[in-house]
């Protein structure tokens, strides 16, 4: 559990969060605070499996998260306005009983991202939970240049064309030559700015509104430019 001290002080500064200690529950955390890991790429390479959130915050102090709004409320004069957290309800013999779920993207900008929902009453315990399985389902991302219009061979694209499917939706990579950017929806722009990416094109067919799926179905996509031939 984590340690919180409100209040104020003369200074008009507040006191900062205090977390405890992080003491490893697993195997891997345990070889991770012994340094046999140097970098997350070691632990990714060797297939591990990550069950605890403090080995990301280990190995990659400066990792990034934000938020994909998947809810979403009327707005003023028709339209969706779009909500961090996506309300649904179940009726009981007491009455309609509510869940907030949410998405949230993690990634170092350099490589690594990964991806999380998880549900809860409230909103802040939805975003921490889908933080934390985020951690756990961080990958490694394979970027180069497999654009014919550059042929930089640097790192700024992909190497060749990856899709996958989540429902409906229908997400297509392809590589870009350096300078096009990311060429895509918002939510889809925070998951490849997390994962590194600079310049993409990305195709969507389905009904894209639904962006979990959307945002599922490219987090798949991704994770597909490691599955080449050659690969265990």
């Amino acid at each position: 559990m984590r340690k919180r001290r409100f209040g104020g002080r003369r200074d008009g500064r507040r006191f900062e969060e205090e977390k405890p200690e992080w003491i490893p529950k697993t195997e891997l955390g345990q070889r991770v605070v012994k340094g046999e890991f140097k970098s997350m790429g070691d632990i990714l390479e060797q297939g591990l499996v990550i069950l605890e959130p403090e080995i990301v915050d280990f190995l990659v102090p400066d990792v990034k998260q934000d938020i994909i709004f998947i809810g979403g409320s009327p707005g003023k004069g028709g339209g969706i306005r779009r909500t961090p957290t996506k309300r649904t309800a179940r009726m009981h013999k007491s009455g309609r009983r509510f869940k907030l779920t949410a998405l949230v993207v993690v990634g170092d900008e350099n490589g690594l991202v990964g991806m999380g929902t998880a549900s809860a009453n409230d909103h802040r315990t939805a975003l921490e939970k889908a933080t934390t399985q985020a951690k756990l389902n961080i990958i490694r991302v394979k970027k180069g240049c497999g654009s014919w219009e550059c042929g930089c061979g640097g790192d700024h694209s992909i190497h060749f064309k990856a899709e996958a499917k989540m429902g409906s939706v229908r997400v297509v990579l392809n590589p870009a030559p350096k300078g096009v950017g990311i060429v895509a929806s918002e939510p889809a722009k925070k998951i490849l700015r997390l994962a590194g990416m600079k310049d993409v094109w990305v195709k969507t067919y389905g009904h894209t509104r639904t962006r979990t799926n959307m945002a599922k179905a490219l987090f798949e996509a991704i994770r597909n430019l490691n599955r080449t031939k050659g690969d265990v």
